[in-house]
């Protein structure tokens, strides 16, 4: 822990996930590296209890989300339903899976959403463990020797899957959580204004920052500061 900061956090965007970590996995880049914070496991084997401590040797501390790469299973790759039951319990989908896209508006993967049920299907207790399931879309060159236009082919990769497993504790995230009294003294200094320094929607969506929460509000005092400096001066973490 000597090489990072107090507060140090795994938030990742959705398009980080599936650009950066599943597509060096699906291609055995950086492994070493990588499984320190999303190791390979059969995670439709193991109940998210278990999860936590299973977690990379980065990642082990969070109380709140949990990363991993699950490989294909066999009956999967001989074309079957994939499992997603155990003895405890199952994960079932919620809604409708959806596409991934990246910044520059690019669909490059695909989202399917669970909740885990403890019992036997379809009777079984709702819990509060979730998971978002990542797949991704790689473009392919048609034949070289084709009198078709060179046009390149969506492809969905599902050598691994990429877990992202949390906890819905119906309260604001760790990093948006606040002493009220602070909350109330900023209000306070910025009343000129009518403007309160706000804990933001939190990481880890489409719309977060990356590695580290950073998510300052919406207050044009922060925004201010933001643009101009820094609000830390430590070094980025130099494991990948």
């Amino acid at each position: 822990m000597e090489k990072y900061p107090t507060g140090f956090r795994f938030y990742p965007t959705e398009e980080e996930l599936i650009s950066f970590y599943l597509h060096n996995q699906l291609h055995g880049l950086k492994q070493d590296k990588i499984h320190r914070v999303i190791p390979v496991l059969d995670i439709f084997n193991t109940e998210p209890w278990n999860l936590p401590q299973l977690a990379g040797e980065l990642c082990r501390e969070d109380r709140e989300q949990w990363s991993f790469f699950a490989p294909m299973q066999e009956r999967e790759a001989r074309g079957g339903r994939p499992s997603r039951s155990m003895a405890t319990g199952y994960w079932k989908a919620t809604g409708s899976p959806g596409y991934v896209y990246s910044s520059d508006n690019k669909v490059i993967g695909v989202k399917k959403s669970m909740v885990f049920y403890v019992g036997k299907a379809p009777t079984g207790r709702k819990t509060q463990s979730k998971l978002n399931e990542y797949r991704a879309i790689e473009l392919s060159p048609t034949n070289p020797n084709s009198t078709s236009s060179n046009i390149s082919i969506p492809k969905l990769r599902c050598e691994f899957t990429l877990c992202r497993v949390y906890v819905v504790s119906g309260s604001s995230r760790a990093f948006d959580r606040r002493p009220p009294k602070a909350v109330a003294r900023e209000t306070t200094i910025q009343g000129g204004d009518n403007t309160a320094i706000s804990g933001g929607s939190g990481c880890g969506d489409a719309s977060s920052s990356g590695v580290v929460a950073a998510n300052v509000g919406s207050s044009h005092q922060w925004e201010t500061a933001s643009l101009e400096e820094p609000i830390w001066d430590w070094e980025q973490p130099d494991w990948l």
